[in-house]
């Protein structure tokens, strides 16, 4: 067995017997969703899918944006995206702001109807004049056509990653406003000569989240997660459907 699963199976396995809480991050919540298997077998038996390779690009854009919203955090100022989409909010100063952005910590919540520690690192916070605090993602890419609105299949991700955001910081006492905001930067293909350099042009996506679905969806992980029965594929997982296929030419 190769180095990246002997490390897999020997971290952060559930044990139905173990009554410690067990930690469940917002990505491993969009797995379930997609696929129960997949995730079973990550989760519970310690295989999990193979490793994509790292978006080093869009990390980079993300460490760059927080860099600016920070400077405006400091200087208690309005970012010039926010004030071209004329939207009530500032960047707001926080002292566990830092941690909620952490990866592999981030905010956390101890869910006891299923003893899960639900976990997710956000980008950025943002409060409005009546002191509601607004989640913001950052999302990077590069189209051809402008980006304005969540209207792909797959964009339903980005939108259960801001509800569940949102119900993260609910749980944490917070009062959260509906409305989230995803700044969406997008490479520009157009320019004469690439010159080191590539610009983006930036959107400002409004979304309103609807969290209804959170508390039945960790019932259903947690029931998974405790079964002794490895549950079937999704219906559109990509990976499954190679494993089978393989399987049957082998």
């Amino acid at each position: 067995m190769s180095e990246y699963y002997n490390a897999k199976r020997s971290r952060n396995i559930y044990d139905p017997e173990d009554t410690k809480p067990f930690k469940i991050s917002r990505s491993k919540i969009d797995l379930f969703l997609e696929c129960p298997r997949c995730f079973y077998l990550d989760r519970r038996l310690g295989v999990g899918r193979p490793p994509g390779f790292p978006f080093t690009i869009n990390s980079a854009i993300d460490f760059l944006l927080k860099k600016e919203f920070d400077v405006h955090r400091a200087n208690g100022t309005k970012h010039p995206l926010i004030e071209k989409y004329n939207v009530d909010a500032m960047p707001v100063a926080h002292e566990n702001l830092d941690e909620w952005r952490e990866n592999f910590k981030g905010i956390q919540f101890h869910h006891t109807p299923t003893n899960l520690i639900i976990t997710g690192a956000i980008d950025d916070l943002w409060q409005d004049s009546k002191g509601n605090y607004i989640v913001v993602d950052y999302k990077a890419t590069s189209k051809n056509e402008k980006i304005t609105a969540l209207d792909k299949d797959w964009h339903r991700g980005y939108k259960r990653q801001m509800e569940i955001y949102q119900w993260l910081l609910r749980r944490k006492g917070f009062t959260v406003s509906d409305t989230g905001y995803f700044v969406y930067c997008n490479g520009k293909t157009d320019a004469k000569a690439f010159d080191g350099k590539i610009e983006f042009d930036i959107t400002l996506i409004e979304y309103k989240g609807n969290g209804d679905w959170i508390e039945d969806a960790l019932s259903e992980l947690h029931h998974c997660l405790a079964s002794d029965d490895v549950p079937p594929a999704g219906t559109a997982c990509d990976y499954c459907s190679y494993s089978q296929a393989r399987n049957e030419v082998e």
